[in-house]
Formats: C-alpha cells, sequence, structure tokens
C-alpha cells in the first residue's frame, strides 16, 4: 500500500470559490498555485493577485492565519502553465461555462504530471462530459469534487466519479479530503446538480411555490422556514439573498435545461418576481438588495402586493407556534396537516414535497438515504435530513399521508411513491443498525471501510443508528470519567455534563477527582466532549453568591478552581486537552494548564473574562507570566514586559481566536500543538497523543521558582495605553478598572520590577484582584446583564 501524498496543488480560477478553495488548502499546509487568465493590462498576474489581497478582507475569513496568504501563489494561463507539472492535486473552479471548461482542459492537458488528479469543482455539469475534454490517458484521473461556499466552514463535498475514474483514485482522495481538509463526504452520482443542490434547490422552488399558492409574505416564510423547524437562521430567502438571486437562477435553468422528464420539471424554472428582482441588479447580498433589503439598521422586506419593500416583521400564528413545539414529531405532523392556518398548510405541503421528491428520487440521486441525509446536513445545515424527518414522525404513517395527498391532487406532482416506501423500510425504517437504504440496490448500505473513518470514534449519525458510549468509570454531576476499552484502555476520558460545559462546583471537584483516578489506575488522562469545549465559570452560581454577599465562599471558590487547574498541570500522568468549539474563560485556562491540546481547526479560545467585568484567574494570567519570564531568559533583554505586552492587550480586549491555528499565535496553544482539521477525529487523535507521552516516560515539569516579573514598571506601562484608549473613547472607567487589575496580575503585582516570585504568589495575587472586582457594583451589573441577556454590558 503507498501513501498518497499531495505536496503541492494549483486552483483554476480566481473568482469566489476559487480563491477560498486555494485558501483552505494553505490552512491545511498545502502550497498552492492560484491560476487565472492574464490580466489585460499591467501586471500579468493582477487578477490572481486581486483575488489573493480579496482574502484578507473576507468576515468570516477563510484563511486560519494571516501567514497563510504566503503559501498562495499567483499564475495565468498565459506564462505559468509549467507550474502544474510539479501539482499532485489540480482543481478546476472556473465559471460554469461547459465550453469554457472545455478550452481550460485541452489547454492544460500537455502540463498535467502522470499521477497527478485533476478535478471539477463544478456545481451541477456532467462529470462524465467534462472529461470527455481530456485526453484519455488522463481521464482514469478525472472527477468531480464539489466543493460548498465558504469551503472553509462548510463541511460537505460531494465527490464524483466518471464512467473511467480508477477507483483507488477516489478512496484515496475521499480519505485526503476527509482528514487533511476535515470535511463530509458523499459519493455523488453524476446528475444534474449532483446531491445536495438538486434536493435543496428543489426545497426553495417548493417554498416558492407554496408561499405564493398560500400568500405569505416573504418574512413570515423566512421565520417558518428557520431555526424553529431545524434549518439555518438565514431560513430561505435570506439564504437565496446570501447565495446570490442570480446564482440560483442559475442552478435552477440547470434543472430546467438537464432535467425534462422529471415529474417536477413544470417548476423548475424562475418565478416572475424573481427574473423582475435580477432583471434590476437586485442579486441579494453581493449588491445590498434583493428579497430584503437593510436601510441604516432597519430590515425592509420585498412585498409583492406593494410592489414594494416594507419593514420586515415575520411573525408566526400563535396556534401554529404551539403546533411547532410539540415534542413528539408525529403529533406535531398530524396537526399540521390537520390545521386550515395557511401556516401550518404551509409547513405541511413543504415537507410533504421534499417527501415526495427525495423518495422518488432517490435511486436516481444518492446510493443511500445516509448520503441524501448527510448532504442536506451538510451542505444546506438542515438538522436533520429529509429521511431522518421523516423516520422521526413516523415512516408509515407519513407514507399514507403523501400518497393521500397526491391521489387528491393536492402534491406538486402526481408522480405517486415509489413501492419501496411501503415495503420492508416501513417496518425496518430507513436507517437502522444495519445502514441505511439504498433504493437502487433494494438492499441496506453500511458505511464507508475506508481505513480513515476508523479515526472517527463518534462519527456523525443519521436517526436510528446505534452509538458508541464507552465504559463509565466514575462520576458526579458534574462530569463522567470513562474509557473506550476498543481503542485504548489505559487512557481516561473526562467529559464535562453541565450545560454548555460551564465550570461550576460539582465540575471543578469533580475535575480533581477524575486526575486522581488517572493518576492511580490509568497511563494518561484526555479532557474531551463534543462542542462546545467549555463557556468558563457558572455565572449563575456567581451570581448567587454575590447576592448573599457571601464574598469569602467566592474566594474559595476561584482558589478551588485554581487547585483544578494546577492539578491538570501537575498530573503525574499525561492530560491532554481536546478542544472543539468555544472554549472560553476558565474553559481556557483549563487547556492552558494541559500537558499538549489537540484543537480542532473551528475552535474559537479566549480569556474573556473582562466581558464581565473580570480577569482571568484560574491560572490564565499566571501561565502567562511564567511564559513572559522564560521567553525573557531566551532574549537578550531579559526583559518580561516585553511578551507581556500583546497578552495584556488580548485579555483586555477579550480576543478571541478565530480558528486553533490562530489560538498558537494568541499564546493560548503553543508551537507543537495539535490542529485537527476534522472534529470528528479531535478525541482519537487525542488518545494517540496521550499514549505517546506515556509511552515517552512522561512526567510534570517542577513548578517554576524564580519568576522574573514585570512588576510596577510593567503594571505602568499598560496603564500608559489604557489612559491613550480611554481618552480616544474606546474604553470606559470601568474597563479601565478591569484591565488595570489584568495587567497588575500579568506582571505579577505591586512589586519591584525584576522581583523572583513563584507559582503560587502569581495564583495569590490573581485570586485576590478578581474577588476584588467581584465586590465592585459596575462588574455585578455586567454579571447580571449577561446572565438576563448572554450579551456584554458596557458600563
Amino acid at each position: 500500500m503507498s501513501n498518497f501524498i499531495v505536496r503541492k496543488a494549483a486552483v483554476l480560477g480566481a473568482g469566489v470559490m476559487g480563491a477560498q478553495i486555494a485558501a483552505h488548502l494553505a490552512n491545511a499546509d498545502v502550497p498552492v498555485v492560484l491560476f487565472d487568465l492574464p490580466a489585460a493590462t499591467g501586471d500579468a498576474n493582477g487578477i490572481v493577485r486581486k483575488a489573493i489581497d480579496g482574502l484578507r478582507r473576507l468576515d468570516p475569513s477563510p484563511l486560519a492565519s494571516k501567514d497563510r496568504v504566503a503559501y498562495i501563489d499567483a499564475a495565468n494561463y498565459g506564462a505559468d502553465l509549467e507550474q502544474l507539472r510539479d501539482c499532485d492535486l489540480i482543481i478546476e473552479a472556473i465559471a460554469e461555462r461547459m465550453e469554457w471548461k472545455d478550452e481550460l482542459y485541452r489547454r492544460i492537458a500537455p502540463f498535467i504530471a502522470p499521477t497527478a488528479i485533476i478535478a471539477s469543482n463544478t456545481s451541477g455539469l456532467s462529470i462524465n462530459r467534462l472529461a470527455e475534454a481530456l485526453p484519455e490517458v488522463l481521464r482514469s484521473r478525472f472527477c468531480g469534487i464539489h466543493f460548498f461556499n465558504p469551503p472553509r466552514y462548510m463541511h460537505l463535498v460531494e465527490l464524483i466519479a466518471t464512467r473511467g475514474t480508477a477507483p483507488a483514485l477516489l478512496d484515496d482522495l475521499e480519505s485526503w479530503l476527509v482528514s487533511r481538509l476535515g470535511k463530509g463526504i458523499v459519493r455523488a452520482l453524476d446528475t444534474p446538480n449532483f446531491v445536495a443542490n438538486r434536493v435543496g434547490v428543489f426545497s426553495i422552488l417548493a417554498v416558492m411555490h407554496h408561499t405564493q399558492r398560500l400568500g405569505l409574505g416573504f418574512d413570515v416564510v423566512d421565520s417558518l422556514t428557520g431555526p424553529i423547524i431545524g434549518r439555518p437562521k438565514s431560513a430561505t430567502y435570506r439564504t437565496a439573498d446570501v447565495v446570490g438571486l442570480d446564482t440560483l437562477a442559475h442552478v435552477i435553468k440547470t434543472m430546467q435545461d438537464t432535467l425534462p422528464a422529471d415529474p417536477w420539471h413544470g417548476y423548475y424554472g424562475v418565478p416572475v418576481w424573481l427574473a423582475a428582482l435580477i432583471g434590476k441588479g437586485a442579486l441579494g447580498q453581493k449588491t445590498r438588495a434583493g428579497i430584503f433589503r437593510k436601510e441604516g439598521r432597519a430590515i425592509k422586506v420585498l412585498d409583492l402586493a406593494l410592489q414594494d419593500y416594507r419593514d420586515s416583521a415575520g411573525e408566526i400564528d400563535g396556534g401554529v407556534l404551539a403546533i411547532l413545539k410539540q415534542r413528539d414529531p408525529a403529533v406535531r405532523f398530524a396537526q399540521l396537516r390537520a390545521s386550515e392556518h395557511p401556516q401550518a398548510q404551509f409547513l405541511w405541503a413543504i415537507f410533504r414535497d421534499i417527501f415526495h421528491y427525495t423518495a422518488f428520487h432517490l435511486a436516481d440521486i444518492a446510493d443511500n438515504a445516509r448520503d441524501l441525509d448527510f448532504a442536506m446536513r451538510w451542505g444546506f445545515g438542515w438538522a436533520q435530513g429529509p429521511f431522518e424527518t421523516w423516520q422521526a414522525a413516523g415512516w408509515r404513517s407519513i407514507a399514507e399521508a403523501v400518497q393521500a395527498d397526491i391521489e387528491a391532487g393536492r402534491a406538486m406532482s402526481q408522480a405517486p411513491l415509489p413501492e419501496w416506501v411501503f415495503g420492508r423500510v416501513a417496518d425496518e425504517g430507513v436507517h437502522g443498525p444495519q445502514g441505511s437504504y439504498s433504493a437502487s440496490a433494494d438492499a441496506y448500505r453500511p458505511r464507508s471501510t475506508l481505513p480513515v473513518y476508523r479515526r472517527q470514534l463518534f462519527p456523525e449519525r443519521v436517526l436510528g443508528e446505534t452509538a458508541v458510549v464507552g465504559e463509565t468509570v466514575w462520576e458526579n454531576d458534574g462530569v463522567r470519567l470513562w474509557t473506550l476499552p476498543q481503542v485504548d484502555a489505559g487512557i481516561a476520558i473526562v467529559s464535562v455534563k453541565s450545560r454548555n460545559h460551564t465550570l461550576g462546583r460539582d465540575v471543578i471537584v469533580g475535575m480533581q477527582e477524575a486526575v486522581a483516578r488517572a493518576e492511580a489506575a490509568y497511563q494518561g488522562l484526555v479532557l474531551w466532549h463534543e462542542a462546545p469545549f467549555a463557556f468558563g465559570a457558572n455565572l449563575k452560581e456567581v451570581a448567587e453568591a454575590i447576592k448573599a454577599g457571601d464574598f469569602e465562599l467566592l474566594e474559595k471558590y476561584v482558589a478551588e478552581f485554581q487547585n483544578t487547574s494546577m492539578a491538570l498541570k501537575y498530573a503525574q500522568v499525561p492530560v491532554v486537552a481536546a478542544v472543539q468549539g468555544m472554549a472560553l474563560g476558565g474553559g481556557c485556562e483549563f487547556l492552558m494548564h494541559a500537558a499538549k491540546r489537540v484543537i480542532a481547526l473551528e475552535s474559537y479560545i479566549g480569556l474573556v473574562e473582562a466581558g464581565v467585568g473580570l480577569i482571568p484567574a484560574g491560572g490564565g494570567c499566571k501561565e502567562f507570566a511564567i511564559r513572559a519570564a522564560q521567553a525573557a531568559t531566551r532574549t537578550g533583554g531579559n526583559d518580561p514586559f516585553e511578551f507581556i505586552q500583546p497578552v495584556f492587550m488580548t485579555i483586555a480586549m477579550a480576543t478571541v481566536s478565530k480558528s486553533g491555528a490562530q489560538a498558537k499565535e494568541l499564546g493560548f496553544a503553543v508551537e507543537a500543538d495539535r490542529i485537527v482539521f476534522n472534529a470528528h477525529e479531535l478525541l482519537y487523535v487525542a488518545l494517540r497523543e496521550a499514549r505517546g507521552l506515556a509511552e515517552a516516560g512522561y512526567y510534570p515539569r517542577l513548578s517554576p521558582r524564580g519568576v522574573k516579573v514585570a512588576g510596577r514598571t510593567g503594571i505602568a506601562n499598560c496603564e500608559m495605553m489604557l489612559a491613550n484608549m480611554k481618552e480616544g473613547g474606546m474604553i470606559s472607567a470601568h474597563d479601565y478598572t478591569v484591565a488595570r487589575a489584568a495587567a497588575t496580575a500579568l506582571c505579577g503585582g505591586e512589586v519591584e520590577t525584576g522581583s523572583l516570585v513563584d507559582e503560587r504568589w502569581l495564583l495569590t495575587v490573581e485570586r485576590k484582584l478578581f474577588v476584588e472586582l467581584l465586590q465592585n457594583p459596575k462588574t455585578q451589573q455586567r454579571i447580571q446583564h449577561m446572565l438576563e441577556t448572554g450579551k456584554p454590558l458596557r458600563n
């Protein structure tokens, strides 16, 4: 077995998608050459350089850290095609014009290495047809690789084989995409718009049809088709604005042109009102006007009756809202179907028609129901795929209701439901322990057996699949200590159980017990649970103690928190923190004290205590003071303040990293820590890291003594920065107070510059300052405001 290695990649096309695909390749430490046409004037690579420069300004950023842009080289088709010879992977991402792609393929073919993979990022054109433009010798190494926008953040990649694609190539590419780029792969069939766009665009067309049929407002429909039914906040019409109304129209036209025999073909057209918007240049978010338009702070929505924009309200009827809040999906769907309210009729209709459509087309567009459901979850942000939703609501009863509506002429198509819907699937479910149903094979398909998926100990599952639970060793109300004997019985795992993984007393006490038990009976300990990693201290407990005036209890709580951090740091077995999602406040401090960190790329890490008028006191300030002293000893100046200054601003401004990679830049993680692109591999990698440390004879370093601190001079230097910020109106008086406390903790307290202290001294300083701030009415106001609104108060 040979290794599959991508040393260098090329992306053809520096448009929105091409540039961002290049950025994500660079995120994954793959150097990439980004190509486009030569500029008509000036720098021949001007088009590409402009695209690369644009990556720096996008928000959310396609770049995991600023330095990644240096690994994207600019090139053009006129002078630089020789550079393709060094590329192991070439991704074409130019405009969706078949003739343009044909011409480009013929042009680049002589420069493609015989072992390179070439793939098209087309969102719906035929992969088999595209392959015809390539020489026969290259066709076995050609496939479709459809990223979703934005490529860094969207989990789905559709992988599409041609009739001649080498099967081993697809397996290698899938494994690489899953682990190196962190993607969820669906093997799509070569049908128009593949899986996610085929179903997703039909879903949008169904919503548009029933919106108009029932006379509902676009804002009302977005309220009905958003989070309340498990769809993204952008719902339907705001999603269309974000995608671009012209782009949506293009995808609709692909279906109209290529699916003439489809029973729903009559609906594959751009509605008149949508065509009118496009004709006026109102293309959505990119033109600042589409179905919605922002005027100052007000959001306006197009009203077809008025032929103008009005204030967006989007109120859901109370009775319909009560139905949607029913916990039992079977009851919910039965009541929606029975209701005469237009909003309820609308919801039943859009679900009925998507159930009908996906059942009818499953054999044509996807290998199995799991692939289709994952495509909608990963590509369109649905909480459940259509088959999962159907199964949860009672497969047989929904099938009978859908069939009744078809026979009564109420459905969008008169095509009957396929026979398999009423066969064994009605009894066994479309998803189950044996796999997911394949209509084309009339069999249940198990999950992929590619070795890469063994790294996913807790993969994302569809409804009906069984999950691994592990063996519990010990637990309290705050944490669970457990193992996965089938992976490594010698490494224990500790998981926080509290809501949002806040770090209350049960967690603090439980974590200390978990460390003690790991030291007694295991070779290592991994701190892991599904996102978020931790949202910090339990503010409700803190607020209750403040209200009771029990500041002595609060100081004991902080001291216990610090003891837990120290237990993690000085455990006699390696503690590895496996971090995913938010790791804020105390959660950040916990990971800072671990022997090693394994961090998912999409992790957002920071010491955000300033937002509630506090400073880090679980050892965060102490750790930065120690690191500054250690870094200073390696420089000629031997001045810790040089390393305190950037950290001080990070804490004072409650800066949160926007990626795991940026967490290293901010100092929350260190260079040796692992960044994992696929969060489902996080626990596997953390267990391996813990095992590796244990096998290497791990023992904790001794607590540092003689820590040189910046002292009063360092505090004064920080105060000068704060004074300028206050005078400039950037911070409030209380922001100043809080930031000065952070400076004092980072600089080792009110001591002479250059004083030598130990770790316990630093902990005492930050704890005392923390409790003093808790007694400040302004901080108390911030804590209460955060509890009531979930947002920081600037007072």
